[in-house]
C-alpha cells in the first residue's frame, strides 16, 4: 500500500511554545493509523498542522505525493481531507441537517449516496434532523461532527478523542461506526481509549514531548506492556 499521508519531522510552534519538535509518521491508503501518548504531548496539534490550522514551522508534510504544510486550511480541506476537531466544531445554532448541508462542498450523485449511508450508520441524525444541533447528546453531537466530515468525497479522515466525555455505552456506538466507516476512507485517529483504540486501530504512533517515539503495528503494542506503562501509563 502506497503512502497517502506523510510527516516528516514536523515542528510547530504556537506563540512562544515549541510544541511539536520533530514528529514523523506514514499513514497507508485504507488503515487506521492511531496516534497515542499522554495528554499535553502533541497529539492535537499533529492535526492541527495538518490541516493548516497551526502552521508547522519546519519539516515536510505530503498528501498524495503532494506538499501541503504552506496552504491555508480551506485549501488542505479541499485536497481531500476531512477533520473531526476534539470539541466536536459542529454549529449549535443550526439543525442537524442545516449542519450536514453547510458541511457539503459539492452536491453530487456521490455525496447523495454517502449522505444516505452515513445517516443510516447514524439514525439518531435522522430522528433529530430538524432540531437544533445544540440540543443533540454528547454522543449524538459527535456522530454529527463525524458525519460532516464523512459526507465529501475525502480519502483521508482525521479524528480527534472520539470518545472523550462519553458514556461507555455510545463509546461502543461511535467505535462500530468507525470500524464501518475504515472500510469506506483512510483514518487517523488520536484517542486515549486504549480499549477503542487497539480494536480499531491497524498500527500506532507514538508521540511524547511533541516528538516521535515510537510505531509498529496495535499487535506489537497491545503485546508490549513496557512501552504501554513508559508511555501511555497503562499498568
Amino acid at each position: 500500500m502506497s503512502d497517502l499521508l506523510k510527516l516528516d519531522n514536523v515542528e510547530t510552534h504556537i506563540g512562544q511554545y515549541h510544541i511539536l519538535q520533530g514528529v514523523s509518521f506514514e499513514v497507508k491508503k485504507g488503515e487506521v493509523t492511531v496516534l497515542l501518548g499522554r495528554n499535553g504531548a502533541g497529539k492535537t496539534t499533529t492535526l492541527r498542522t495538518i490541516m493548516g490550522l497551526n502552521p508547522a514551522s519546519n519539516g515536510s508534510i505530503t498528501f498524495k505525493g503532494e506538499s501541503i504544510q504552506s496552504l491555508p486550511t480551506y485549501s488542505v480541506a479541499k485536497k481531500g481531507i476531512g477533520y473531526v476537531p476534539e470539541d466536536q466544531g459542529i454549529f449549535a445554532g443550526l439543525t442537524v441537517e442545516e449542519n450536514m448541508r453547510v458541511a457539503i462542498q459539492n452536491e453530487n450523485e456521490e455525496t447523495a449516496k454517502r449522505m444516505e449511508w452515513i445517516i443510516n450508520l447514524f439514525p439518531d441524525l435522522k430522528k433529530f434532523w430538524k432540531k437544533p444541533g445544540g440540543l443533540l447528546s454528547g454522543g449524538q453531537k459527535q456522530m454529527l461532527s463525524i458525519a460532516r466530515a464523512y459526507v465529501n468525497e475525502n480519502e483521508l479522515l482525521l479524528i480527534d478523542e472520539p470518545s472523550k466525555g462519553l458514556a461507555p455505552i455510545v463509546v461502543e456506538k461511535v467505535m462500530e461506526s468507525i470500524l464501518q466507516m475504515k472500510d469506506q476512507t483512510t483514518i487517523v485517529l488520536v484517542e486515549q481509549n486504549f480499549m477503542m483504540a487497539s480494536t480499531i486501530g491497524d498500527c500506532f504512533y507514538i508521540i511524547d514531548d511533541g516528538r516521535t517515539v515510537s510505531h509498529g503495528t496495535m499487535k506489537q503494542l497491545k503485546e508490549n506492556e513496557e512501552m504501554k506503562r513508559k508511555y501511555l501509563g497503562i499498568a
